[in-house]
């Protein structure tokens, strides 16, 4: 369930504006997509586990946060984010 070092860095390289680049919304909001995406399928199939589900809206809540502030910096970024990892508003 957990993002290995060599994932983390795969996605960093894809989406960041360097290899190294961290830190930008882009490469936030990617890190953020794949976490959501491997916690709503582990939720899939245990359906009771509650500290999950919290976990899963406070991280929709910031990716949501960070898609907002991208949207008002960078609305061609923002387009070609979304529909890069497949997400809309």
């Amino acid at each position: 369930m957990n993002i290995t070092t060599e994932e983390k860095k795969e996605i960093f390289s894809k989406y960041g504006k360097t290899d190294a680049d961290t830190g930008s919304p882009e490469a936030q909001i990617a890190l953020f997509t794949e976490r959501i995406n491997r916690l709503t399928d582990h939720l899939k199939s245990h359906k009771k586990d509650h500290s999950t589900r919290l976990g899963l809206l406070k991280l929709v809540g910031k990716r949501r946060r960070l898609l907002n502030y991208l949207m008002k910096k960078d609305i061609e970024g923002y387009r070609k984010l979304i529909q890069q990892l497949g997400i809309r508003k």
